[in-house]
């Protein structure tokens, strides 16, 4: 057999990169993944242990209250993206064992103004073989009060393991005609995901929807065909002016402006938002802020 050939079949015949063994992070997490597109397979860790009131309102898990991971394959090797919720007395403990673990912290911020008790918002990132990052992470989130049991798949959001959830109680119909996509119900709360139209990069690898790239909104219904809204808009610098003003004047709250990520392609800044008013008039506000930006197109 000529060389060429030989080394042509030798190629062909070699073994693509191993997948990572899910079972095996499922085990080290104590929860199955939900695999989400690209093959990332993504972690809920609910809050459910917090009862956190804003404004009057007792804030549910799927609102502002779920930690999550990502697992995206990347070689041999696995990216881990992630947003944990902790109170202040957890946030160092979690931070250290996380550090010995081989993660990095890439932000520390609040999300919401006035809540009772407070929360933080801890954002992570790890490279490396994916069960060790997954034993990792479960020892750092051990060093809080998160429940690591698995929890019922009605509590976890979508991107994370849910099953199917409980109607919410809004127009639902409404509420997606003005949004302009299908809000998802999970745990109580009706939840929009909108991605960007750009290719987002970190550290020179693409990032997609499912490590945390996409604008999410969420209304958790307060009666009345009111609710209270909260999530983030995912932003380029050009956006940031005409979509704080666009909430703004619809009297929707900015609660936090801030990275998430280090070494991200746009430079992405992520405002997060706050009320509890007339659930179609929010829609409104919020479609309104949307326009201001770079979406994909459905």
């Amino acid at each position: 057999m000529k060389p060429l050939l030989a080394g042509v079949l030798a190629a062909l015949a070699a073994p693509a990169w191993a997948a990572p063994d899910w079972n095996k992070v499922d085990a080290a997490l104590g929860r199955p993944g939900t695999e989400q597109a690209g093959g990332v397979h993504r972690y809920g860790f609910p809050r459910s242990d917090l009862h956190v009131t804003l404004d009057g309102v007792a804030i549910k898990p799927a609102l502002a209250l779920g930690s999550w991971a990502a697992f995206q394959p990347m070689g041999d090797d696995t990216i881990v993206m992630g947003d944990l919720v902790l109170t202040h007395e957890e946030v160092n403990p979690v931070i250290s064992r996380l550090l010995a673990g081989g993660f990095t912290i890439t932000a520390l911020h609040n999300h919401l103004l006035r809540s009772a008790p407070a929360t933080m918002y801890l954002h992570i990132a790890g490279h490396g073989d994916p069960v060790k990052l997954a034993t990792a992470l479960r020892a750092a989130l051990a060093e809080s009060r998160t429940p690591l049991a698995a929890p019922s798949r009605d509590s976890q959001p979508p991107s994370a393991g849910a099953g199917s959830s409980p109607p919410v109680d809004l127009n639902t119909a409404a509420l997606d005609g003005v949004m302009g996509a299908k809000g998802k119900p999970n745990g109580g709360v009706l939840q929009y995901s909108f991605p960007r139209a750009e290719r987002l990069m970190d550290a020179g690898m693409v990032t997609p929807p499912t490590m945390g790239t996409a604008t999410a909104i969420n209304f958790q219904p307060t009666g009345g065909g009111k609710a209270a809204i909260t999530g983030d808009f995912v932003l380029v610098a050009s956006e940031v002016d005409p979509v704080m003003r666009a909430l703004r004047a619809s009297g929707i709250e900015v609660t936090a402006l801030h990275n998430h990520m280090l070494n991200d392609e746009p430079r992405l800044f992520f405002m997060h938002f706050w009320a509890n008013q007339d659930a179609a008039k929010l829609a409104r506000g919020l479609r309104a802020a949307l326009d201001k930006m770079n979406l994909q197109r459905s």
